[in-house]
């Protein structure tokens, strides 16, 4: 089956995944990860893309990101990519890829979506079973939601900033909103939706992007069309 083409706006965000190669490891260490996240702060600032929430897992890696043109998120992409394996590679005395292919991306409808994204995001860790609350894993934006650190990378989205009129208020109705969980159903609807290419949203979103992306919005059944007589 031919992939889909991407589906990615500017000025919207998207949810990415960057796997690692038949699930290898894309993290060897700690200073792995720090890399790979000073590297994106870079590559996030050359491309204006604003970050607004990530987790590094073992073999794979979320972001939620938004970008001022159509071509500057897979920009970013590209120029992490490239840099962090050329890195990772001379420092573990590997060659070849660690990716599995291109990165995903689906668009999301922010008004409705983001905060849930947000937290499917951030709540990996803790689903994974490496740590009992999101703020524990060092590796997300989690703490910086929560007011614990302030990170340089996370660019934080009008939708978290309505949460409360104050930092305390904003925090809180986040912990609050992070201590609901992920129900399973829309865990899936987020995994499935960016590994796919399918944007998430309401009917009025996707209805003007049908118009001109319907092979991407409109999901086919399975199987071979039924014959016609």
């Amino acid at each position: 089956m031919a992939r889909l083409p991407r589906l990615i706006l500017p000025d919207q965000p998207h949810h990415i995944i960057l796997r690692g190669n038949n699930r290898q490891a894309i993290f060897y260490s700690d200073f792995d990860r720090e890399h790979l996240l000073a590297t994106l702060k870079e590559a996030s600032a050359q491309y204006r893309v604003a970050i607004h929430a990530y987790v590094l897992m073992d073999n794979h890696l979320h972001l939620l990101a938004t970008p001022p043109t159509a071509e500057a998120l897979s920009r970013m992409m590209q120029s992490l990519g490239r840099r962090y394996v050329g890195w990772f590679n001379a420092r573990h005395q590997r060659s070849g890829t660690l990716w599995e292919g291109r990165f995903r991306a689906g668009l999301i409808e922010g008004e409705r979506h983001l905060l849930a994204c947000m937290r499917y995001i951030e709540m990996n860790p803790v689903r994974a079973g490496l740590c009992a609350e999101p703020a524990q894993w060092p590796w997300s934006s989690a703490a910086h939601h929560l007011g614990l650190i302030r990170s340089p990378l996370v660019a934080e989205h009008e939708m978290y900033w309505s949460l409360g009129n104050t930092p305390f208020d904003r925090e809180h109705a986040y912990r609050e909103f992070l201590a609901e969980g992920v129900p399973a159903a829309e865990k899936a609807h987020f995994t499935d939706a960016a590994l796919r290419g399918r944007p998430i949203g309401s009917e009025a979103f996707l209805k003007p992007l049908a118009i001109e992306h319907a092979a991407v919005v409109h999901k086919r059944p399975r199987g071979r069309p039924r014959k016609t007589t």
